[in-house]
């Protein structure tokens, strides 16, 4: 059956690699699995039958026969549960795994994401210079937590793990703020994981997308 994923029709990063379809798309590349890519507008997003697909009008989305999956975590998890290459044989590593998936996006992005609120839509209100560095404080913590547990390890749990790949999606959100550089080992473990060809494979597909698009202007 075909899989088929949604993104932006227009990515708001222009092509980074910061919308959450290429984390969707890294993990089925690594899992070595074809698929298709449906082009959404903001527009659309908002349209009853994209709604149907993600009750909160958001991408990605994936589809395959019956089913239909929203959330990333969600999706990448089905991916490396149904495909080989992203979770381990060893039941026990492979719980590790996926608590390592939830710690990224429930413990580790939180903080990075209120950072972007902070810079770009918060910065204008008057509260916005006293909060900011609250919240930079609060992701330095939790990257000195993550850097402590990482120490000089590749990954965070012997072979490289969807909870890898979840975790450096996460971090490439800091690299524009310079804060990631601050911890040389998580820069360094960003650096591998973009390095794996199935990375750059998502990043170049995710990438054409945005450069085959006229800018506006």
């Amino acid at each position: 059956m075909t899989i088929t994923i949604t993104a932006f029709e227009r990515s708001p990063d222009g092509g980074k690699g910061l919308a959450r379809d290429t984390r969707v798309r890294w993990a089925l590349e690594e899992a070595g699995q074809a698929y298709e890519v449906r082009l959404v507008s903001s527009l659309a997003m908002k349209e009853p039958a994209h709604l149907r697909l993600h009750p909160f009008g958001q991408i990605p989305t994936y589809e395959e026969g019956d089913l239909a999956l929203f959330e990333t975590g969600a999706i990448v998890f089905h991916i490396a549960e149904r495909h080989a290459g992203l979770l381990p044989d060893d039941a026990n590593a492979r719980a590790r795994a996926v608590t390592w998936i939830f710690a990224a996006l429930n413990t580790v992005e939180p903080p990075i994401l209120e950072l972007v609120t902070v810079r770009f839509l918060e910065g204008d209100k008057p509260w916005s210079k006293e909060r900011l560095p609250l919240v930079v404080d609060r992701i330095r913590g939790r990257l000195g937590q993550l850097s402590a547990y990482l120490g000089d390890a590749d990954w965070l749990d012997g072979g490289f793990s969807a909870g890898d790949l979840i975790m450096v999606s996460v971090l490439l959100r800091l690299r524009p703020s310079g804060i990631l550089d601050e911890f040389p080992s998580l820069a360094a473990y960003v650096a591998r994981g973009e390095a794996r060809p199935a990375y750059q494979r998502a990043f170049a597909a995710q990438l054409a997308i945005n450069a085959s698009k006229p800018t506006a202007g």
